[in-house]
């Protein structure tokens, strides 16, 4: 099972859940069950969250500690094909880190 990576941009029209748009603006490819696998490997609590097969949605708060386990994740894994995902998640979750109004949504399969 997958984990399919997006960045989300979240208008919010007053208090309620109801009033929530989300406009999805970029994803990362299929990574079919490798991002997962990473996550779950991982050990660290934010990534260990990651399930395959319902969806986590991080906001700009979360990304601090996001950014710095998927640092630290690329900083131990030696396989190019998944530097180069958690390189494109970084990229997704950097953006996120710069605006209140993106989040990272991370779904299952």
């Amino acid at each position: 099972m997958g984990v399919h990576v997006s960045l989300v941009h979240v208008t919010r029209t007053g208090t309620s859940a109801r009033g929530r748009t989300l406009r999805y603006l970029e994803s990362v490819g299929r990574s079919g069950d490798t991002f997962a696998g990473v996550c779950a490997d991982s050990g660290l609590p934010l990534l260990s969250r990651v399930d395959p097969y319902r969806s986590l949605i991080l906001t700009a708060a979360d990304m601090p500690q996001f950014v710095s386990e998927i640092e630290a994740t690329r900083a131990r894994c030696g396989d190019a094909k998944t530097v180069a995902l958690l390189d494109a998640v970084h990229a997704l979750a950097r953006r996120c880190a710069a605006q209140p109004d993106l989040e990272i949504h991370l779904d299952g399969d």
